[in-house]
């Protein structure tokens, strides 16, 4: 097993007021859109003196690859990004997305659900409401009860069925992206009810994901802009769970030549970090898909010097 390691020589010491993190999914090796939110995330992190945690997103045991997630790690490792502490598994953390799920369910926000995406596409379909290709479909409250529950149900009451939260009227939530600026979402007529436990009772991203960022004291959360559209959601759940809510930067996305976000599941070809010279190759591009200029481009330079550049430039 890959433990923690310690940071980079002569880049800033951990501060206590900046905690960021790099998530990355163990469904395969690290691709250049991957990197590019890892060094983004990372050097936002080193430039505040804060520290960067590592987190395997690996609720979705059935995309995960065995031993992706210490390929992962070696990637970081040979391109010099070195996180603070033990990695986490949110595989691992199962009792602490259920202690929120039962919070939610105690406070009368969430209900079970019996729709198949097939269900709901014709739901849509009846209502004359297409989705978009890659597009999520917007739940149409199918299962919403005319009066939320006067007493929670148990969750053994209702197997093989997915947990949905109640969004208010007139969800719409608003906040500032450190890259982006101004950003807003309607969740009730742009999402809908959105799940938080799955038919097959696997926890989804949006509440484990705020559950981790909490229980870790994430202040900053640094990505990519494909997770832009799941902000609003999630700093929802963080105000009725009472949780603080982080800063949030998105990273430009790095694209196929098709115009398609790179990713594990459209094959993206896997970085090369084999050796140093190939590591900093793939450093500089991610570096220049980040906008970072005037970066040295010796040879004879070491990734840890390289990356010392690239702090300062940040």
């Amino acid at each position: 097993m890959i433990l923690a390691v310690s940071l980079s020589q002569n880049l800033p010491s951990p501060a206590d007021g900046y905690r960021g993190r790099f998530a990355p999914s163990p469904t395969g090796p690290m691709h250049a859109g991957s990197l590019v939110a890892a060094l983004g995330s990372w050097l936002d992190a080193r430039k505040n003196g804060g520290q960067w945690l590592l987190r395997m997103e690996d609720l979705d045991t059935p995309r995960c690859i065995p031993g992706a997630d210490q390929l992962i790690q070696a990637q970081l490792l040979a391109c010099g990004l070195h996180w603070d502490g033990e990695v986490t598994y949110q595989s691992k953390r199962q009792d602490l997305y259920q202690r929120a799920l039962e919070r939610l369910n105690t406070l009368k926000l969430i209900y079970p659900c019996s729709c198949s995406r097939q269900t709901i596409a014709n739901t849509l379909a009846k209502r004359g409401i297409e989705t978009p290709r890659n597009q999520e479909m917007v739940y149409p409250g199918t299962c919403l009860p005319d009066q939320l529950r006067m007493n929670p149900l148990e969750f053994s009451e209702t197997p093989k069925t997915a947990w949905r939260i109640a969004l208010p009227p007139n969800c719409h939530i608003g906040y500032t992206d450190l890259a982006l600026g101004q950003q807003s979402q309607d969740l009730n007529t742009e999402v809908g009810d959105f799940v938080l436990r799955r038919s097959d009772s696997l926890f989804t991203y949006q509440l484990a994901v705020v559950v981790d960022d909490t229980e870790q004291s994430i202040t900053h959360i640094v990505r990519g802009e494909d997770l832009l559209s799941n902000t609003a959601r999630q700093i929802h759940l963080q105000q009725v769970l009472g949780y603080c809510t982080p800063h949030y930067r998105h990273l430009p996305l790095v694209l196929d030549e098709h115009g398609e976000k790179l990713s594990k599941q459209t094959l993206a070809t896997q970085i090369h970090t084999q050796d140093k010279k190939h590591a900093l190759t793939e450093l500089r591009k991610a570096a220049n898909h980040l906008g970072l200029k005037d970066l040295p481009d010796s040879e004879n330079i070491t990734i840890a010097e390289w990356l010392l550049s690239a702090t300062r430039a940040w």
